[in-house]
């Protein structure tokens, strides 16, 4: 089977690397062609165009590559047709991959989903483009089966992929003390810090980040760096500042640290999932946040408060992300505490709402049996 893959993002590119081995261990003469990462090249190929120019973030953000991204898409439905797969694969990325649904349905490609857009946080209206444009639709959150029945879609439950990628990565993680000895770290407990994988997201939220982080000199301080971010980029950031720079081992940072300061995103529950207790940070360009303000329609941002169906971890968001208030609630759970025990109890809860994983593994033998 030749199997076309369009991600956007360093999360897609991991979830879809994922469910790449799976289906090569289903059927080893599988094809892939795709637009990725690293972890889908370390698997078969190499991506026709590379995540790091694929992924703007905002309503500004994309107004401004509009171009950039215009011929993103022109260039991805000419290669799609050139090498006529038996299905199109397409992970999260919306604002692109939807484009790229309808178009292949024109085509009479077959269309597979994983990761849903999330329709329910807002332009619901997507929900009947999907079923007009998408043959099979692969869910991760256990509250979206129900709500796609609304469009008289019967959409796949296949658990959260993160829930398989922690586990494939705890069974081979490093120990503390090597960890503390690969990278030269003293024997202090450690606060991560997670300010995002976009240039302009960190540059926003990992000044605060750093700030805040100046009450906590008995701990150590780890800035979790993106693969595709120099060194450079970090330090010019941080100053004089004291700063330990790890780049692309987020999941051993996280495995070893005791609280974290976390942007919005997957790695809010990549925290809850590794057990670290943490605040949740965000802040976008003003006018792109105005604006989502009066489209979304959920209470929180974070995936563990939206899984959790309650306010889980605090969300400082735009205007109340400021050092004095991230250092308030940081303080919270630095130390043993109830605030911190509670945070605890209900990030195990939450993982019995996600259940037992096998995402990626599901998701393969539907794919194949296209």
């Amino acid at each position: 089977m030749k199997v076309y893959i369009v991600v956007g993002e360093a999360s897609g590119d991991l979830h879809a690397s994922n469910v790449m081995k799976a289906a090569l261990k289903i059927d080893p003469k599988t094809e892939f062609r795709y637009w990725g990462g690293d972890l889908m090249a370390e698997v078969q190929g190499k991506p026709v165009k590379h995540i790091k120019d694929l992924a703007f973030m905002g309503f500004l953000e994309v107004v401004k590559n509009l171009g950039t991204i215009l011929k993103n898409i022109k260039a991805c439905k000419k290669d799609m047709l050139e090498y006529k797969p038996d299905v199109l694969f397409l992970v999260d990325y919306p604002g692109f991959n939807m484009r790229m649904a309808k178009f292949a349905k024109q085509h009479g490609i077959t269309v597979h989903y994983y990761i849903s857009p999330s329709v329910w946080a807002w332009k619901e209206k997507r929900g009947w483009k999907l079923k007009a444009t998408v043959d099979e639709l692969y869910c991760i959150l256990p509250f979206e089966k129900e709500f796609y029945k609304r469009y008289q879609m019967d959409v796949h439950y296949v658990g959260h992929p993160l829930l398989d990628a922690i586990k494939n990565f705890q069974e081979k993680a490093v120990s503390a003390d090597d960890f503390k000895t690969e990278f030269n770290l003293d024997n202090r407990k450690i606060i991560a810090l997670l300010p995002g994988s976009r240039r302009q997201e960190i540059k926003v939220k990992l000044p605060i980040m750093l700030a805040a982080a100046k009450k906590y000199s008995d701990f150590q301080l780890i800035v979790a760096g993106a693969p595709n971010l120099p060194e450079e980029f970090y330090k010019q950031i941080a100053g004089e500042q004291e700063m330990h720079w790890i780049s692309n081992r987020t999941y051993d940072l996280l495995n070893n640290s005791y609280a974290a300061m976390v942007t919005s995103g997957t790695a809010t529950l990549e925290a809850g999932l590794f057990e670290v207790p943490q605040v949740v940070c965000y802040k976008g360009n003003a006018l792109s946040y105005q604006i989502a303000k009066r489209l979304v329609k959920v209470d929180y941002i974070s995936l563990v408060n939206l899984i959790a169906d309650k306010e889980v971890v605090t969300e400082l968001i735009q205007n109340d992300l400021t050092v004095e208030n991230l250092q308030d609630e940081m303080d919270k759970i630095i130390h043993e505490s109830d605030e911190r025990n509670k945070m605890l109890l209900a990030y195990s809860e939450m993982k019995e709402i996600l259940g037992d994983g096998g995402a990626s593994k599901k998701v393969a033998s539907l794919l194949l049996k296209n």
